[in-house]
């Protein structure tokens, strides 16, 4: 009679298999949990806090990779890194472009020289 093969390497011979979505689920928990207790704990401050909280989302960034999205274990990987560093490049062209529209939209919309328009540019007087 075979033993049962461990979860780890199961998950390791066939990147869909149950045993990979629970070891990724548990994962992402554990980061999650790890990121919220540091940061309602008041233990941290500052620059601590702050790796505190990237190191867990970069960890956790990783996983949905590997576990969920299988990134590295296709027969083509070359491929799916060409798409996924394409989605990096529209995922920062939209952050970058939505933080600039915002900025743009602050410095117009803002009486930053309200008074000075409407004295000079639209001709009013007190």
């Amino acid at each position: 009679m075979k033993a049962a093969p461990e979860p780890i390497a199961t998950a390791q011979k066939n990147p869909g298999s149950l045993a990979t979505y629970i070891i990724g689920f548990v994962l992402s928990v554990l980061l999650t949990l790890a990121a919220y207790v540091s940061f309602t704990s008041n233990i941290l401050s500052g620059k601590e806090l702050l790796f505190a909280l990237i190191a867990p989302a970069i960890a956790q960034l990783l996983v949905q990779l590997v576990f969920f999205l299988h990134l590295g274990k296709e027969s083509r990987p070359r491929w799916n890194l060409t798409v996924f560093l394409f989605m990096l490049i529209m995922v920062g062209i939209v952050v970058i472009g939505s933080l600039w529209i915002m900025h743009n939209l602050d410095y117009h919309m803002m009486p930053h020289d309200a008074e000075h328009y409407l004295l000079e540019e639209e001709a009013i007087r007190r």
